[in-house]
C-alpha cells in the first residue's frame, strides 16, 4: 500500500518532531520516535478503510433523497420517475456486503452515521454536477462505469473540501496530509472490484505486494524506512553541521527546520544505502520539498543536496 515516496514523507515528518525537541529537556527517544513512525503508517491504511467504508452510505444517501422528492405532493417529472442508478452502485454493493471489509471496519470501531450531515451535503454537491448527471444518462450500466464515477466523487468531492479536511484532522492527527494517497487506493480497489477481484485487506508496505528488491538491494520497504530514520536520528548533529558549512551565506539558526529535517533524511539515505545513486535520493527529496517547503526552498535544498551528497 504504502510506496517509498510516501514512507520518506512519513519519515520527514518524524524526524521533524524529533528536531523540534531535540534541545528541549525532553527530547523524542529514538523508541518513541519510531513508534510514532510506524503509528503513522497504520494510520494511513486506517484512513483508507475509513474512506471506502463512505461509499454504501454515500448510495444509501441518495436513495433516501430520491425516495424524499418522489414522495412529495407535487413531484416533478424527475422527482416522480427517479433514476437510481448511483443508489445502485454495484462496487458499493460489494463492498457493503464483504464480510472481511466488515469485520476490519468494525474493528477500528468506526462509524459513518454520526457525520451523516456531511454525506448528505457530499450527495447533493454530487447532484448538481455534470459527471453525475453524464454517469446516469449513460446508456450503459456496468461494473466499470460504476467504478469510473466513484472515482470520479473521490477526486470531486472530496479534494480540497473543508468539511473533509477538518474531520480527518479531528479524528486522527496522522490523516490529514494522508487524504490524497489514501483516496488513490481506495480508486485502485474500486478498479479492482470492477474487474471481478474480491476485497483484501491490502499489505501495509508496496513491497509486501511486489515481492521484489529495490535499487538499494532492501526488499523490505520498512526496513528501508526505519534504516533511514534510525541513521538521521542517531546523525542528526553531524548532518546539520554539514548543511550549515556548505550553507556559507545562512546563518545556523535561520535554516529552515523543514529543509534542514529533509536535507539530513537525503544525507542518512545516502550514507545508508551506497549502492544507489546519490541523484536518485536527492531528486526525492527535492520533489518532497516543493510540497513541504517554503517556496523559495527546493532550489536551496537542491543545491546543498547536490554539493553534499553528489559531488563528493
Amino acid at each position: 500500500m504504502l510506496n517509498r515516496r510516501i514512507l520518506r514523507i512519513k519519515t520527514f515528518k518524524t524526524l521533524f518532531s524529533y528536531a523540534l525537541t531535540r534541545d528541549g529537556e525532553n527530547p523524542v527517544s529514538l523508541k518513541e520516535a519510531e513508534r510514532h513512525l510506524e503509528e503513522s503508517c497504520e494510520a494511513t491504511r486506517d484512513l483508507y478503510i475509513f474512506l471506502l467504508a463512505i461509499v454504501p452510505e454515500l448510495c444509501a444517501a441518495t436513495r433516501n433523497r430520491l425516495d424524499t422528492l418522489k414522495g412529495k405532493l407535487h413531484p416533478t417529472e424527475e422527482e416522480a420517475n427517479p433514476n437510481y442508478k448511483f443508489a445502485d452502485n454495484s462496487i458499493a454493493a460489494v463492498i457493503a456486503s464483504d464480510p472481511d471489509f466488515r469485520k476490519a471496519f468494525q474493528a477500528r470501531k468506526f462509524s459513518w452515521s454520526q457525520y451523516d450531515i456531511l454525506v448528505r451535503n457530499i450527495c447533493a454537491s454530487m447532484f448538481t454536477k455534470d459527471y453525475y448527471r453524464n454517469y446516469l444518462e449513460c446508456g450503459t450500466s456496468s461494473p466499470e462505469e460504476d467504478c469510473k464515477v466513484l472515482c470520479k466523487v473521490f477526486e470531486e468531492e472530496f479534494v480540497d473540501n473543508a468539511e473533509i479536511e477538518s474531520l480527518m484532522e479531528d479524528m486522527n492527527l496522522w490523516w490529514y496530509d494522508d487524504l490524497a494517497y489514501a483516496l488513490a487506493c481506495c480508486c485502485d480497489t474500486f478498479r479492482s472490484l470492477a474487474g471481478g477481484g474480491c476485497w483484501t485487506m491490502p499489505p501495509l508496505y508496496r513491497s509486501e505486494i511486489l515481492k521484489s528488491k529495490g535499487r538499494d538491494g532492501i526488499t523490505s520497504d520498512h526496513d528501508f524506512m526505519i534504516k533511514v530514520f534510525e541513521k538521521a536520528y542517531g546523525g542528526y548533529g553531524r548532518y546539520f553541521d554539514l548543511i550549515a558549512d556548505a550553507a556559507k551565506s545562512w546563518e545556523r539558526d535561520r535554516l529552515v527546520s523543514t529543509d534542514v529535517c529533509l536535507m539530513v533524511c537525503c544525507l542518512a539515505e545516502v550514507e545508508a544505502f551506497p549502492q544507489t545513486a546519490p541523484v536518485i535520493s536527492v531528486n526525492e527529496y527535492v520533489e518532497i520539498s516543493r510540497f513541504y517547503s517554503t517556496p523559495k526552498s527546493t532550489a536551496f535544498v537542491n543545491g546543498i543536496l547536490n554539493t553534499l551528497a553528489c559531488n563528493k
